[in-house]
């Protein structure tokens, strides 16, 4: 009986091998399927990623850039009406008007109410802001907020140097 009893034992356990082998080579295979296709989706959006960095870098060149050229010979006029009508016309906050230029809403006061007059640099930027319209000069004020939030801000005083 012995004899007979491990033939038995033998023979299923060949048998169940040979299932389970033919089950886990399916699954294996399918397994190696789906890696591949991870891995070509990870390279995919890393290449989309890449796009979309680069086209977002060329609308901040593009909407920074000043769409009239300030002209190098110094006969730029400054108004303080032009200034206060402009900012009217964009519909913007002496702040979010100085945002644009680069300086501070109560600079923007003191050009409207002609108690000074914007520096060279400012100057410049005033003139690339005369021909936009509500929606650019709004396109540009979220760009400079949302660079404004990217960078973190430093508090306190600065580390002492040893």
């Amino acid at each position: 009986m012995k004899p007979l009893v491990d033939a038995l034992k033998t023979e299923i356990r060949r048998l169940a091998r040979k299932e389970v082998k033919a089950e886990t080579t399916a699954t294996s295979q399918a397994v190696a399927k789906f890696r591949h296709d991870i891995a070509q989706l990870k390279r995919e959006l890393a290449e989309t990623r890449k796009k979309l960095t680069f086209l977002e870098g060329q609308e901040r060149r593009r909407i920074a850039e000043p769409d009239a050229p300030a002209s190098d010979e110094g006969d730029v006029r400054f108004s303080a009406r032009s200034v206060k009508a402009q900012r009217r016309r964009t519909g913007l906050s002496a702040a979010d008007y100085g945002k644009l230029v680069g300086v501070s809403q109560l600079t923007v006061y003191n050009w409207e109410n002609g108690k000074s007059r914007p520096r060279k640099a400012q100057l410049d930027a005033l003139v690339g802001l005369r021909g936009i319209g509500k929606r650019e000069a709004l396109a540009k004020l979220e760009l400079i907020d949302a660079n404004a939030a990217k960078a973190p801000k430093r508090r306190g005083r600065p580390p002492k140097k040893k």
